[in-house]
């Protein structure tokens, strides 16, 4: 062993073969990714953050809000899983997203309730958690002879089963483009939706379908503003003729998760409505192929208007810039 002596201290000098041999943790891939989803939603379930899974200084929002991990929101209140799931790992980044369904009690009741969920995972733990929880409007079923609860964003999620296999099919390894070109691509959706005049850039398939909170949003019959008649519209002609001027702003464009392989884009972001002071808070993601978006899921939930993710500096949340999140 060598030794220095430094300010008036024997200081032992490691070599550096020693250090060489600290082991390091795996980088997790896509099955690993999902596992952890899988772990923190059972974590959720029996309301337990463990050192096994979680990292020490872990950050955890609801809704935008910082929360303590565990002990509050839906951690709190989860009573059941779901059936729904959609996975959206990203290889590269160590990251995943997901879509899913829950139970959560509210006093004798149990909601269905919509989750969007990002993990962040470092050496074996997770570090971030960052969720959005939509639950049914106007909380419990009404009584007293009332009309009964519309049908909740949880449920209609639910129902759709599982994600469109569209969805699930691998891009030929040729074929894929690089995450910075995918998120170019998913980028012009919401720069497309920003005071849309109806002549921007909208690269979308021919057969581009759209779902928002399990809604059937495009292709099905809606009203033509133009016309005042119904017709059934494709994503390019809903952006060109029907969704003029509908969003002020789409803001705090947040890009989390890229999964390379199947062509999907997964991103938090907010839609703020200027003339009725209405914010929709969202996670989107988009299927892409040869740079054209072919399918577009959303689940969002209104908030309260100008609100922030937690995530972001004040510039960043009220920018229409994408941000890339590794």
């Amino acid at each position: 062993m060598k030794y220095a002596i430094a300010c008036g201290l024997l200081l032992s000098v490691v070599p550096m073969a020693s250090v060489a041999q600290v082991p390091q943790p795996a980088a997790c891939n896509r099955a690993c990714l999902e596992g952890y989803v899988d772990r923190y939603m059972d974590a959720m379930l029996a309301h337990k953050v463990s050192d096994d899974l979680f990292a020490r200084e872990v950050k955890f929002t609801e809704n935008g809000v910082r929360l303590p991990l565990g002990s509050e929101g839906l951690w709190f209140r989860m009573s059941g899983k779901g059936t729904y799931k959609f996975y959206v790992p990203d290889v590269e980044t160590q990251q995943i997203a997901y879509f899913g369904t829950a139970r959560e009690k509210e006093r004798e009741e149990t909601l269905t309730v919509a989750i969007v969920l990002r993990l962040k995972v470092v050496d074996g733990h997770i570090t971030e958690a960052e969720q959005l929880v939509i639950r049914p409007e106007g909380g419990l079923t009404s009584s007293g002879g009332q009309a009964p609860r519309p049908v909740s964003t949880g449920e209609r999620v639910e129902k759709m089963g599982s994600p469109n296999p569209i969805f699930l099919q691998a891009i030929p390894e040729a074929k894929r483009p690089s995450r910075e070109e995918l998120i170019r691509t998913a980028n012009y959706y919401f720069s497309g939706l920003q005071r849309n005049d109806g002549k921007g850039y909208y690269p979308f398939t021919d057969d581009c379908d759209r779902y928002e909170n399990g809604n059937h949003a495009t292709n099905v019959p809606m009203r033509n503003p133009a016309t005042g008649q119904t017709e059934v519209m494709s994503c390019r002609k809903q952006f060109e003729v029907a969704l003029k001027n509908t969003v002020s702003r789409v803001r705090d464009r947040r890009f989390v998760a890229v999964d390379r392989e199947r062509g999907i884009v997964f991103a938090f972001a907010f839609f703020d409505h200027e003339q009725i002071n209405w914010t929709w808070q969202l996670g989107e993601l988009f299927r892409i192929e040869d740079g054209r978006i072919r399918r577009i899921e959303a689940i969002f939930d209104r908030a309260r208007y100008g609100t922030s993710s937690g995530w972001s500096t004040y510039e960043q949340g009220i920018s229409d810039q994408p941000q890339i999140i590794r």
